[in-house]
């Protein structure tokens, strides 16, 4: 028995065997080797994805944090940004004392980041509420002062003469700008 197949069909046939050999070798031989490389890459990409949900929900939660504290203590920080004038503070709180006196500043170091100055104050009060009174107004100043003990009262007749020092605390970008001020003197 003869087979009679026609040469269009040996070379569709030579074709198909050809390109089934050639996606044979393609799959085993570029396919699966990469589907291998995909599948680790993309369990590592989950990974890496879980890590920075963590990261940025611990960011967002910062962030709120910090927005709330920025918002809750504005005025604290615009306190620190405020440059200290000795003037202007005797304006300010010269109505709790009969006569004000602040002594020239100094500065002295640095504490935790912020800038310090060292202020003597010599005032005369005529009772000690009205003393009270100036610190619940320091608290509500433009400035962060602490007011250093021990507070020196002395009576002088109808009078009460105090002495005091103060520390008063501003942001370090001052730091420069007294630098500048003293070498330009």
């Amino acid at each position: 028995m003869k087979i009679n197949i026609s040469r269009q069909y040996v070379y569709i046939l030579l074709l198909s065997v050809s390109l089934f050999l050639f996606v044979i070798i393609f799959s085993f031989g570029i396919l699966i080797p990469k589907g291998k490389l995909y599948r680790e890459s993309r369990l590592e990409l989950l990974k890496e994805n879980a890590e920075l949900r963590k990261y940025q929900d611990f960011h967002d939660k910062t962030l709120k944090q910090l927005k709330e504290l920025q918002s809750k203590n504005r005025h604290v920080i615009t306190a620190f940004g405020t440059a200290f004038s000795p003037d202007r503070f005797e304006k300010q709180h010269k109505s709790f004392f009969s006569s004000l006196r602040v002594s020239k500043i100094a500065r002295s170091e640095d504490e935790e980041g912020f800038a310090t100055y060292e202020v003597n104050t010599t005032s005369q009060i005529s009772s000690p509420k009205n003393f009270y009174n100036f610190l619940d107004a320091l608290n509500k100043s433009n400035w962060i002062i602490g007011v250093n003990f021990p507070i020196d009262f002395k009576r002088d007749g109808e009078m009460i003469k105090s002495s005091f020092t103060m520390k008063v605390y501003t942001d370090n970008k001052d730091k420069n700008a007294t630098a500048s001020e003293s070498v330009a003197k």
